[in-house]
């Protein structure tokens, strides 16, 4: 005798070994015996054989037409063996039985299980809400087929135009085209990145980092949209001396400017003019709201994204040709370079040029100061105003003859390619234009701590620089405090101090008053903006390093030892590990093979070839 019967949620066959009343002793089809309690058996039989019950069980199963059997079943609960005979017209036999139990079990939509044997019709509105369900997965699961198929093909699907970054960078992992992204990722052996590229949705490296930046910081566009014009101020003073800036080539947000003029009694005074946009740009109106929401320029090689619309900022950058509204600090200093005194107003400035750096490094260097002056236009004016960078460093503790001057480099991205340029960082340029904005930063946070008004600092202790309201000490510059107000046009808190400062110089109330949310909020919000922005722009710097690598066909490069197998290449701000290296002393120059570069993942793979030279002695 064989029995049918139930153990863990489905059916087994096994012929009877043992009948102990309460329990069976049975042998399966493939030989192994195990204890079935008799409640758990459905159907004892005879006949057909064993081995090839459930088999035929099953193929009974397949015939049984489960829409026409649930429309038999009527709305109570019922036995299997009494809806076999209504459905069958006879007692159904052990195959038949068989067959209608695994058709019952197997279709839990239409039929709820009750008991051993026992079943209830799914009500019609039930029924229907699974089957439709069960059709929608299936629509769902040929569409996501579809997906797979057309991104394995690179064919980018319709509906994933509009969801392109947020699939690239913060996918819904729940979504459809996610998962049909990510099966199509496995079954190419590529990262969704280079999927997408497959199929011309990417057009570069260098386009899928940008995108992912602005999806993260200006998911609404770079574009200012509509923008009211910008007035420049009128009824301003006209400065009396024309002044000139010392920018970079493409520096188009040209903040600060100078001017150098000999008075009548032998002393010079000396002018630090600032591009003042806070003239023009009142707080809360659409120019202000757009400028607080970026809070800074955003730089990265071969292009940026400014703070200010173009219109805002041709109207107020210190443009050469043209008087431009600043705010203005004189310096007037004595013959022995002591400062006797200074003031701060807001007038119109002529700006006579716009130096750029080219043009001022072959003649403005420490050589050319060492023998007495500058060939330039501009040579006597540059010359004070270094006599006066020297001294206002000298006075801050920072002087310093032996003053280790480091290497900055510039980028330079025309058409694709990439030019790195080499800069000294503590030349003679860099040091003047530092020290006058330091002086002028310090010396305009020390007038708003002492009229009492809000203001934004710059402060550094213990090693940690932060943003904050108190005007506290920044060690690293050696000033008590240090109000950032240089650079208006490119950071939203320099525009906050510029407008306490141009209430204060105008003998008015504060814009700001102690403790302004406004101004608490904004200073958090700068300095992770501030940080993320930095990243950005590092992160962009060494994509086109590799770039660099990659165009010049580089294969060997030098390098200095950091320490352990961490190195930075001699000609590039690129700095990485080195497995391979071993032992090899913090600054000795090295020679890496470079392969393997990858401009999505950002990575290249170096291997140690030689030592060039170890560290100098001491």
């Amino acid at each position: 005798m064989n029995v049918f019967y139930e153990e863990d949620g489905g059916f087994k066959v096994g012929a009877i070994l043992a009948d102990n009343d309460t329990s069976l002793q049975v042998e399966a089809p493939h030989g192994k015996r195990s204890k079935v309690k008799t409640s758990a058996v459905l159907l004892r039989f005879e006949q057909p054989a064993l081995s090839a019950f459930m088999d035929a069980a099953q193929k009974s199963a397949d015939d049984i037409d489960v829409d026409f059997l649930w429309q038999c079943c009527g709305a109570d609960e019922f036995d299997f063996e009494k809806i076999g005979r209504e459905y069958f017209g006879h007692a159904p036999n052990a195959l038949e039985a068989a067959g209608l139990l695994l058709r019952l079990h197997g279709a839990p939509m239409y039929f709820y299980k009750k008991g051993k044997g026992r079943y209830k019709a799914a009500p019609e509105a039930s029924l229907k809400a699974a089957l439709a369900s069960v059709e929608k997965k299936r629509l769902l699961a040929e569409q996501k087929q579809t997906y797979i198929d057309d991104l394995a093909a690179g064919r980018l699907p319709a509906s994933f135009k509009p969801l392109l970054s947020q699939l690239l960078y913060a996918p819904d992992k729940n979504s459809l085209e996610w998962k049909a992204l990510e099966a199509a990722c496995e079954q190419l052996k590529l990262v969704p990145a280079r999927v997408f590229e497959r199929c011309g949705a990417i057009a570069s490296p260098h386009e899928y980092h940008l995108h992912h930046f602005l999806f993260e910081h200006f998911p609404d566009g770079m574009d200012f949209g509509a923008m009211s014009a910008v007035v420049m101020p009128s009824a301003l003073p006209l400065a009396e001396t024309p002044a000139f800036s010392i920018d970079d080539e493409t520096t188009t947000e040209i903040d600060d400017a100078f001017s150098v003029h000999v008075l009548a009694n032998g002393n010079t005074r000396f002018g630090i003019h600032i591009a003042a946009p806070a003239l023009g740009i009142a707080p809360d109106s659409p120019l202000d709201v757009a400028a607080r929401a970026r809070l800074s320029t955003v730089y990265f090689p071969g292009d940026k994204i400014t703070m200010l619309p173009p219109a805002a900022i041709d109207t107020f950058t210190l443009l050469e040709g043209d008087a431009r509204p600043a705010l203005s600090l004189y310096l007037e200093v004595d013959a022995t370079g002591a400062i006797v005194s200074t003031h701060s107003l807001c007038e119109c400035v002529p700006i006579a040029a716009n130096l750029r750096h080219g043009e001022l490094e072959n003649v403005f260097t420490e050589q050319a100061l060492a023998i007495g002056g500058i060939e330039h236009r501009f040579g006597k004016e540059i010359t004070a105003l270094w006599r006066l960078a020297a001294q206002l460093q000298a006075a801050r503790g920072k002087a310093d003859a032996h003053e280790q001057q480091r290497v900055e480099y510039n980028f330079y991205v025309d058409d694709g390619r990439v030019r790195i340029v080499e800069r000294r960082r503590g030349s003679p340029i860099d040091k003047l234009v530092a020290e006058m904005m330091i002086h002028a930063n310090a010396e305009w946070g020390r007038a708003l701590r002492e009229a009492g008004y809000i203001g934004a600092y710059r402060a550094q202790t213990g090693g940690v620089a932060r943003m904050t309201t108190v005007p506290t000490p920044h060690d690293g510059l050696g000033v008590q405090q240090y109000a950032w107000s240089s650079s208006p046009l490119r950071r939203y808190v320099d525009l906050i101090n510029q407008r306490q400062l141009l209430a204060l110089f105008a003998q008015a109330a504060p814009v700001y008053a102690q403790g302004a949310p406004e101004v608490m909020a904004a200073l958090r919000e700068f300095e992770l903006a501030y940080d993320s922005y930095g990243e950005f722009q590092r992160m962009m710097e060494r994509y086109w390093c590799l770039r660099w690598i990659e165009q010049e066909e580089a294969t060997e490069l030098d390098a200095t030892v950091i320490r352990d197998n961490l190195v930075r290449f001699d000609r590039l701000p690129l700095v990485i590990r080195v497995p391979s290296l071993r032992d090899a002393p913090s600054g000795a120059s090295v020679r890496i093979a470079v392969s393997r570069l990858d401009l999505w993942e950002l990575s290249l793979q170096a291997d140690f070839i030689a030592l060039n030279t170890a560290p100098a002695a001491g």
